[in-house]
C-alpha cells in the first residue's frame, strides 16, 4: 500500500464513530487484529530478550503467539480475576513461563523500569470513550504508569483506531514526557476485517519510546509500505490520520450503497513525501442497477484531463455511460508527477481501486482498466510560476490524438486551459528540426467566431486597427495577426508575465502590427474614450477571478453601462464590440444583452454547442437583420479563404460555420 486517500468530501466524525461501534458489538478484540496480522510489527518493535508487559490481555492469544515465536519474558495483567485465571488455565501447562496477573493498569504494583515493553491491544481505547474529566484523570495515570515501569529506551506499542480525541492525547503526553512517537498503519489486520467483516475500518500502532534525555522532539509515521516519515507537527500527524479514516469511511459506504443519488464522490491519492496528489479519483454510479454488478476503473491519459468528459459532472456522467459499468471509477493523472506507463499506473493504482468495489465484488482481485488507449500519455513541463493577478501558473506540453499542444494552466482552475497552442516540426536552413507554433490552429470554438466577426468589419487589405482585451497565451493575437497580413492589433493584458509567456512560449510576436498594452482593461477603454481613439472592433476576451458571481468571463465591471458606453465611444462609426460571455445564469445572460441594446442598434449572438461560451456582437450599423446575416455569411466564406490562401490551414481543415450560420440569432432597436 503505497498511495494515501485524502477526500474531496466532507464527513461527520460522529457517523464514522458511531457506524463503527454499533457493528462492533462484543467483538472488540477482533477488529484489532490478532497475531497473524500484526506480528510484521510486534517482531519489529519488540525484541527475543526484551521483557514485555501487555496490559488489559483480555482473552487475547498475541501473548501465547509471542511465546511460541520464541520470546518468554511475558506479563500479562487485566482487572478480570475470571479472565487471568482462564487464560491461566490454559497456558499453565503448555507455557509455563507465561504470567498472568490480576492487576489494574491504572494502578500498578510494578517497581521503577521494570518493563522494556508496554504493549496495549485495544486497552487505551477502552479506558478512553470519551473526554470527561473523570475519564482523563484515569488515563493520566495510565500514562504516567507506564512512563514509570518502562526502562530508558523502552517502548509502548499501542494498538489503537486512534480516535481523533485519543490521538490528541497521546500526542499531548508523550513527545512532551520525551518520548519519541511514531504511527504506524497495520494494513494486515485491516485486510482480514475486510475479509471477515466486509468492511474495513483503520487500525494503527502507535511506538513510544522512551528517552531520558531527548534533546528534540521526533514525531514519525508509517502510513505506506516504506520508511519512517518524520513530521514537523502534531497537526501533520492528526490530519494525516484523519485523512485516512476519512477515505476509509468512503470505502465502506461505497461497498454498502450507490452513489448515483450524489452524481459521484471523489479522492486524491499521495504518495507519502509527496506535496501534491498524484492522480484524483471520481467514484460514479448507474441509477437503478439489480443484481450483479459491473465494475471497472478507467484511466485518463496525460492531456486528457481538460476535455468536457473528463473535467466536467456531466462528462463523467457520460464516460459511465459509454463505458457500460455499473460503478466506474475514472482516475485522473495529476501534471506535478511523471509517469512511467500503463503497467506502471495500473500496478500503483490496484490496491485502491479494489477498496472502491461494491460489497459484492469485494474480494475480486480482477477489477479491469480501461483507457483511450495503452498509453498514459505524456506531460512535459515547459515553465513554472506565479503572477500577482492569476496566482501559480503551469506552461505544459502533452501528446494529443496524435499531435503535440502546449498549454497554459492556471492551477487555481487546473482543468481549464488558458491558452493552447499546435506545435508543428519544421526544418531550419541547415537541416535541423525544431519545434513551433501553428499560427493557424484555433483551439478555442469562440476565437473562431470572433474572429468570422471581425473579418466582417475589416478591409483585408487595409491598416485597420482592433483592439483585444484580455491577451492570455496570445494564440487569438497570433491568428489574427497571421491571417491578415496588414491589420494592426493592440492587446490589452493587466498581467505582465503573461505577457512573456505569450512570446516566449505561444508565438506572439511583436512589431509595429502587434503591440501589447500592460493596464488595466477598463482603464484602456475609459482613457481613449476620453482621447477619442477609434477602433473597427474591440473584442473582450477576458476571465473573471470571482466565481461566485455566476460569470466567468468576462468580470463583472467590464459590463456596467459606463464602460459599455465607453466601447461605444471607441468604436468607428460601422465598428463592432464583440464580447465572449461565459455564465451558465440565463438571467445573467439576458440582463446583459439588454444592458447592450441600450447601447447599440443592433445585436448577434451565437451560443457555442456543448459549451458555455456565448458571442455576442454588437453595432450601430443600420444594416437589418438580413443584411447583417449575410455580411457575416460571406466574412466566414472570406476567412475560410485567407487561411488557406495564407496556408495556415488546408482545404480539408477549413472551418464549418454551418452550426454558426443556422444558429446565429440577430436582433434590432
Amino acid at each position: 500500500m503505497n498511495l494515501l486517500p485524502k477526500t474531496h468530501e466532507e464527513f461527520s466524525q460522529v457517523e464514522y464513530w458511531n457506524a463503527f461501534f454499533k457493528k462492533r458489538g462484543k467483538k472488540s478484540f477482533e477488529w484489532y487484529g490478532e497475531y497473524p496480522e500484526l506480528c510484521n510489527i510486534l517482531l519489529k518493535y519488540i525484541k527475543i530478550k526484551d521483557n514485555v508487559l501487555i496490559v488489559g490481555c483480555g482473552n487475547s492469544t498475541v501473548s501465547m503467539c509471542l511465546y511460541d515465536a520464541g520470546y518468554r519474558c511475558i506479563t500479562n495483567i487485566d482487572t478480570s480475576h475470571i479472565v487471568i485465571k482462564q487464560m491461566h488455565d490454559i497456558n499453565a501447562s503448555v507455557r509455563p513461563d507465561l504470567i498472568f496477573k490480576q492487576m489494574d493498569a491504572t494502578q500498578m504494583t510494578y517497581a521503577n523500569e521494570s518493563f522494556s515493553v508496554v504493549l496495549d491491544k485495544g486497552t487505551l481505547d477502552a479506558l478512553m470513550p470519551d473526554t470527561k474529566e473523570g475519564t482523563m484523570s484515569t488515563v493520566n495515570r495510565y500514562f504516567k504508569d507506564i512512563t514509570r515501569v518502562l526502562r530508558n529506551g523502552g517502548r509502548y506499542i499501542c494498538i489503537s483506531l486512534l480516535q481523533e480525541h485519543i490521538l490528541k492525547e497521546l500526542l499531548s503526553y508523550f513527545p512532551n514526557a520525551g518520548f519519541m512517537f511514531r504511527v504506524i498503519r497495520c494494513h494486515e489486520a485491516e485486510a482480514k476485517a475486510r475479509i471477515d467483516e466486509g468492511s474495513s475500518i483503520p487500525v494503527f500502532a502507535v511506538v513510544a519510546t522512551k528517552f531520558l534525555n531527548l534533546q528534540q522532539t521526533i514525531l514519525e509515521t508509517v502510513l505506506t509500505d516504506g520508511p519512517p516519515k518524520r513530521l514537523s507537527s502534531r497537526e501533520d500527524i492528526t490530519s494525516a490520520i484523519l485523512s485516512i479514516q476519512q477515505s476509509a469511511l468512503i470505502c465502506n459506504s461505497l461497498q454498502k450503497r450507490s452513489v448515483a443519488d450524489i452524481g459521484e464522490i471523489s479522492l486524491d491519492l499521495y504518495r507519502p513525501d509527496d506535496k501534491y496528489p498524484r492522480y484524483t479519483i471520481y467514484i460514479l454510479d448507474q441509477a437503478k442497477t439489480h443484481g450483479s454488478k459491473t465494475y471497472a476503473a478507467f484511466i485518463v491519459p496525460q492531456g486528457k484531463e481538460t476535455d468536457w468528459l473528463f473535467s466536467t459532472k456531466g462528462g463523467r456522467q457520460q464516460v459511465l455511460k459509454s463505458a457500460q459499468r455499473d460503478r466506474l471509477a475514472i482516475v485522473t493523472l495529476c501534471r506535478e508527477h511523471k509517469f512511467e506507463n500503463w503497467d506502471a499506473v495500473k500496478s500503483e493504482l490496484e490496491d485502491c481501486i479494489l477498496n472502491l468495489a461494491p460489497e459484492v465484488l469485494s474480494g475480486k482481485t480482477d477489477i479491469p482498466f480501461l483507457s483511450l488507449g495503452s498509453d498514459v500519455g505524456k506531460r512535459n513541463i515547459c515553465c513554472e510560476g506565479k503572477s500577482d493577478t492569476s496566482g501559480s501558473f503551469v506552461v505544459e506540453e502533452v501528446e494529443n490524438d496524435g499531435s503535440e499542444f502546449r498549454r497554459l494552466i492556471f492551477l487555481s482552475n487546473p482543468y481549464v486551459i488558458q491558452s493552447e497552442a499546435r506545435l508543428k516540426q519544421v526544418k531550419s536552413r541547415r537541416g535541423k528540426v525544431k519545434k513551433i507554433v501553428d499560427p493557424g490552429f484555433l483551439a478555442c470554438h469562440h476565437h473562431l467566431y470572433m474572429s468570422i466577426a471581425v473579418t466582417s468589419v475589416i478591409d483585408i487589405k487595409g491598416q485597420d486597427e482592433i483592439v483585444i482585451i484580455g491577451l492570455g497565451g496570445g494564440s487569438l493575437c497570433t491568428f489574427l495577426y497571421n491571417c491578415f497580413c496588414k491589420l494592426k492589433i493592440v492587446a490589452v493584458e493587466i498581467d505582465e508575465v503573461m505577457l512573456k509567456i505569450a512570446t516566449d512560449y505561444f508565438g506572439l510576436t511583436l512589431d509595429e502590427r502587434m503591440k501589447v498594452e500592460i493596464i488595466d482593461g477598463i482603464q484602456f477603454i475609459k482613457e481613449n474614450a476620453a482621447n477619442e481613439k477609434k477602433y473597427k472592433a474591440i473584442l473582450f476576451d477576458v476571465d473573471s477571478k470571482d466565481t461566485t458571481i455566476g460569470m466567468s468571463c468576462p468580470p463583472k465591471q467590464f459590463l456596467e453601462m459606463s464602460v459599455i458606453k465607453s466601447i461605444r465611444k471607441c468604436l468607428t462609426d460601422n465598428g463592432i464590440f464583440i464580447l465572449n460571455l461565459v455564465s451558465r445564469d440565463q438571467n445573467i445572460k439576458k440582463k446583459v444583452k439588454h444592458d447592450l441594446m441600450s447601447t447599440f442598434k443592433s445585436i448577434a449572438s451565437y451560443c457555442i454547442q456543448d459549451e458555455v461560451n456565448e458571442i455576442i456582437i454588437c453595432s450601430m450599423s443600420e444594416s437589418n437583420c438580413d443584411e447583417w446575416r449575410n455580411e457575416l455569411k460571406i466574412a466566414a466564406i472570406t476567412l475560410n479563404e485567407q487561411v488557406t490562401a495564407k496556408k495556415l490551414l488546408s482545404n480539408e481543415d477549413k472551418f464549418d460555420i454551418t452550426s454558426f450560420m443556422e444558429n446565429l440569432s440577430i436582433e434590432s432597436q
